[in-house]
């Protein structure tokens, strides 16, 4: 298989040869458990705390602010029930209306649990206007969780403004930014967050393991009980190698930022003047790229759906997603899109590419040319029936 045609790099990035090599003597020379208190612990533990250290710093913030999770989805997790497990009774919680899953059924949960969820309109972009979340606070909402990179079309949010209008408020802002860490530069200080969600697998780091950063001052309550690891937040013995490995994409992702946050625009800007004149083919999200995430195209495809076009560029060679999802043998619209005002039957056509760090101007040729007569085909059959 060829990499460079790999284009779902906002489902899972492959990790990066300085990451394979890392956990690698990780796994052969730091395998202690940290929590020991013998020399194979204390390696297992520097090696952690110099990982913690390469991730708070691609945030900007401190080594004692970062707490390990299996991932963007725990950490989103224990960020809102860790909140809403220490309030005294249910209130209210914000989050958008295009929310990942990981927030979204959290919101469902804690509803179950007596909880009043407000979910926040969208344009028809996907954004969140300040208006839109000023209008959705009330006098008890503890917290608003709203995602910097929505996943499935590419908008990024004014986290700055609207983590203001809750600090004016004093409510509690979390950021999923699962999307755009080691893709955006980020810094906590700058977005005012009290709570930030990062995953490693999106930034060619090892899948299973994320970061949640917890503002000082800040409480949580432990959603997983055991030996209390992870300031008592996350109990478990912690995967050191996968950490290791996390802390090295994490520095990685820092120190190449400043040139491939601009090669992934010109590649986007290249990829979409090349598909942009199929009738048949509609951009999703920002219409002006530079609202978009920078490795970000999403499309609605008439007179098919996204899972066939899945397939059928697989077979050519080419990964890309699809924005509909199959439940119970049937094709359901997504939440996202529809919030977004897109008819549900046009959802249905929704494809994402993503680039990443192997994708070229070659490999997009060759994916523009092969969409280009699949969704051409479509169409005429969608005529001819």
């Amino acid at each position: 298989m060829d990499p460079s045609l790999y284009l779902d790099h906002s489902a899972t990035t492959p990790p990066r040869p300085e990451v394979i090599t890392a956990m690698q003597t990780a796994m052969a020379e730091t395998w202690g458990n940290p929590s020991s208190l013998h020399a194979w612990g204390e390696r297992a533990a520097l090696a952690m705390e110099r990982a913690r250290l390469q991730v708070a710093e691609l945030i900007g913030a401190d080594l004692d602010q970062i707490v390990f999770t299996s991932g963007g989805t725990e950490a989103n997790n224990l960020a809102l029930f860790g909140l809403a497990e220490l309030a005294p009774q249910p209130g209210h919680l914000v989050i958008s209306s295009v929310e990942h899953s990981s927030v979204e059924k959290v919101a469902v949960r804690l509803a179950a649990r007596g909880w009043r969820i407000t979910r926040v309109p969208v344009t028809g972009e996907g954004q969140v206007t300040v208006a839109a979340l000023e209008a959705a606070l009330q006098p008890d909402t503890l917290a608003v969780s709203i995602l910097q990179g929505q996943n499935e079309v590419g908008v990024v949010q004014p986290i700055q403004e609207l983590a203001q209008v809750c600090r004016n408020r004093g409510v509690i802002f979390h950021c999923d930014c699962v999307q755009t860490a080691g893709r955006l530069p980020l810094s906590v200080a700058d977005l005012q967050v009290d709570l930030m969600s990062i995953s490693s697998h999106k930034l060619y780091g090892p899948q299973g393991v994320g970061a949640l950063y917890i503002r000082p001052g800040l409480d949580l309550t432990s959603v997983v009980q055991g030996g209390g690891q992870e300031r008592g937040l996350r109990s478990g013995t912690q995967a050191v190698p996968a950490i290791v490995g996390f802390g090295v994409a994490a520095e990685w992702a820092q120190r190449e930022m400043a040139t491939e946050i601009p090669r992934l625009r010109s590649l986007q800007a290249y990829l979409h003047q090349h598909l942009s004149d199929l009738p048949s083919l509609r951009l999703i999200g920002p219409q002006d790229l530079a609202q978009r995430l920078p490795h970000h195209l999403s499309y609605c495809v008439e007179s098919t759906t996204g899972t066939a076009l899945v397939q059928q560029m697989s077979q050519a060679g080419i990964a890309i997603s699809a924005g509909s999802a199959c439940k119970r043998g049937k094709l359901a619209p997504s939440p996202a899109l529809v919030a977004m005002g897109i008819p549900p039957e046009l959802t249905l056509g929704a494809i994402r590419i993503t680039l990443g760090k192997a994708t070229t101007q070659a490999a997009l040729d060759y994916t523009a040319t092969t969409l280009r007569s699949l969704v051409t085909s479509a169409s005429m059959a969608g005529l001819a029936s």
